[in-house]
């Protein structure tokens, strides 16, 4: 009687353990999954901040008779997009899309010297890097958040619970190649 109650013992010992394990493993990807929202969250009300700006760069842009409508086209779905945007995935695709349009319309801008002299324009362009510089910042922290989520979800034997749960990978905000580019010191 004793070595079926002993045996009972361990059985109960051991489910209790396995139980123990799978909610630490679950819990580990849900913290990991929550701390991505929470770096997004930070990084969303920038990029909010940003997409606002959209509507004034149209606006001074227009009052410039040459100008690239077809970038500004580009530009306004883009924010649009955005805004609907209804999960952190879809928002961080469609921010890496609106930084490359973002940049690209900021380099073309620079054969029109007319819209370079604007001050409406300079004092977007201001507003616009100190967001961009913001950004950079919390991207950083975001990054490293999903990049720990990503392993998270990929490691033995964490990933077995994020299969089982249907955990995804998440998306990292790009750094464009002209923020890499880097020309030198030019004097």
């Amino acid at each position: 009687m004793n070595e079926q109650i002993l045996f009972y013992f361990i059985i109960g010992g051991v489910i209790l353990l396995t139980i123990g394990f799978i909610i630490s493993v679950f819990n580990k990807i849900i913290f990991l999954k929550n701390n991505v929202e929470k770096s997004f969250a930070n990084i969303d009300v920038v990029l909010k901040q940003r997409a606002d700006e959209i509507p004034n760069l149209i606006a001074v842009v227009k009052e410039s008779k040459d100008y690239e409508a077809k970038t500004l086209e580009q530009l306004t779905k883009l924010r649009a997009q955005y805004y609907n945007a209804s999960s952190t995935d879809e928002k961080v695709n469609v921010t890496n899309q609106l930084d490359k349009s973002l940049k690209s319309f900021m380099l073309v801008a620079e054969n029109y010297p007319i819209l370079r002299a604007n001050n409406n324009f300079i004092a977007f362009q201001q507003r616009i890097t100190q967001l961009e510089d913001i950004i950079a910042d919390r991207r950083e922290f975001f990054n490293d958040s999903v990049n720990l989520y990503n392993i998270g979800i990929q490691e033995f034997p964490n990933l077995i619970m994020a299969k089982l749960f249907s955990f995804k990978q998440k998306q990292m905000l790009q750094v464009t190649d002209n923020e890499k580019k880097y020309d030198g010191v030019k004097f």
